[in-house]
């Protein structure tokens, strides 16, 4: 008992963390929940650093302190940190503050528990723990698109969560276990595998945002502070990616897993690029970037257990992903959100357009920028489990991102009639510059930081 809680240490500081923040918040006193909600995550991250190398389980192996758990808390733990600073930017003042810190940590810790998941109770714990409180962050600024927004975000939710967990009875009844390790026993029960794996899809498809099952994700996006917007865009959707990866790494391939990754990431990809192309409001060009984005991370995990490409793929598209999405909300943040509010922006602010600028194109992959360097190996990882013509339809998505992505950078640089009014945010403009550093260090020094991955 005492080594399984030493292992799960970062993950009950963070609960803790959850819990004085709440405290504070009960006493009304925000400045200390936010101070103590940092103090608390720095610690979990560092605390997290000493795990790397773990490969082992907790508790009767429900839960795994391996690779990807253990990456995620160095990757999600820190995209909690600048995403406070975003909210606290952002929220400061209103009358329920720390509350929002409280939602926040919580979320991180549900993503935490999905990437660790060794048991399909620990899938459910984590869609439901998530959603409860992304719900409460999106309604947040109780007015009528935030309330419709996170309405369409309950209802999709408990949808998607009930044919979830109808799902899971597929395979406690071929497996009689609901450890994930013992899924390779439905190698002779293919048709049992595949109906519980689509169920999966589905739950955790919908907090990812995959296509069919991202229709809440524009509203609320939309519909929230933009600083929530970001949050929701990274921390989640990691956490459910690589929920999936510890699910098809004890999957038989009999199933079928492969194909049915691979379909709905060609619909994430493409139709998320479509989405993005007639958007004018630049938190939904985002929200639906952040859809197609989705798609290009199941090349990795479909090449799961198959090459150890696979998780360092996964890993260093989802460091890229953190720096690059973040760093675009936060520019948003300051300048605006519509396409309008660009128009001369990188003549007027130099380094604000060269940060903008950067965070797009590494989002479109464009080297030598953490985005090229993320989708090169996501690419390396499908081929080498034989699905080259997903990666040429990747790569044709790419092309098509470039479209999307110049919608902005081009009116940036053109003549505006009225300068825009770009909101001084002292903690905004941190979170953009060290996404801007991560975005250039991750893309020049890649080949350096994969020997510490693994």
């Amino acid at each position: 008992m005492a080594n399984d809680l030493a292992l799960l240490t970062p993950e009950i500081i963070v609960l803790l963390t959850a819990v004085a923040a709440l405290f504070a918040e009960m006493l009304r006193r925000p400045t200390i929940a936010f101070v103590a909600s940092l103090i608390g995550l720095t610690l979990a991250f560092i605390l997290s650093v000493p795990l790397l190398g773990e490969n082992t389980t907790a508790f009767s192996q429900t839960f795994r302190v391996d690779t990807l758990s253990v990456w995620a808390k160095l990757i999600l733990i820190p995209a909690t940190i600048l995403s406070l600073l975003l909210v606290r930017e952002e929220l400061r003042g209103t009358d329920r503050e720390g509350t929002a810190y409280v939602l926040v940590i919580m979320v991180t810790l549900s993503s935490l528990i999905l990437a660790g998941a060794g048991d399909t109770m620990f899938l459910v714990l984590g869609v439901l723990l998530s959603s409860l409180a992304s719900f409460a962050l999106v309604a947040y600024p109780r007015d009528d698109a935030a309330t419709e927004a996170a309405m369409k975000f309950f209802v999709f939710a408990s949808v998607t969560g009930s044919v979830m967990i109808f799902g899971l009875t597929y395979w406690f009844g071929g497996t009689g276990s609901t450890l994930i390790s013992e899924l390779n026993i439905l190698e002779k029960s293919p048709v049992l595998g595949a109906v519980g794996f689509i169920a999966v899809v589905i739950g955790l498809g919908y907090k990812a945002a995959l296509v069919p099952f991202h229709f809440w994700a524009p509203d609320a996006y939309e519909g929230a502070p933009i600083s929530v917007a970001a949050f929701l865009s990274v921390v989640p959707k990691i956490g459910a990616i690589f929920a999936l990866a510890q699910v098809v790494r004890e999957l038989p391939v009999e199933s079928g897993w492969q194909w049915i990754i691979a379909g709905v990431a060609v619909l994430t990809m493409t139709y998320g690029y479509l989405a993005a192309l007639v958007q004018q409001n630049l938190v939904r060009l985002l929200a639906y970037s952040s859809v197609a984005q989705a798609g290009y991370f199941l090349l990795g995990v479909i090449a799961v257990g198959f090459t150890p490409l696979a998780f360092e793929s996964l890993i260093v598209f989802s460091a890229a992903y953190v720096a690059m999405n973040l760093g675009a909300f936060a520019v948003v943040m300051q300048i605006g959100r519509t396409l309008d509010k660009f128009k001369g922006v990188g003549r007027q602010s130099p380094l604000l357009g060269v940060a903008m600028v950067i965070f797009l194109i590494s989002l479109a992959g464009i080297p030598p920028l953490a985005g090229f360097v993320g989708k090169f190996l996501l690419f390396g990882a499908a081929m080498e489990v034989g699905f080259t013509w997903l990666v040429v339809i990747a790569i044709i998505n790419s092309v098509l991102s470039l479209a999307v992505y110049l919608r902005v950078v081009v009116p940036m640089y053109q003549r505006a009639e009225e300068a825009t009014d770009i909101v001084t945010m002292p903690m905004v403009k941190r979170v953009w510059l060290v996404g801007l550093v991560v975005t250039v260090v991750v893309g020049l020094w890649a080949q350096a930081l994969l020997g510490y991955v693994l």
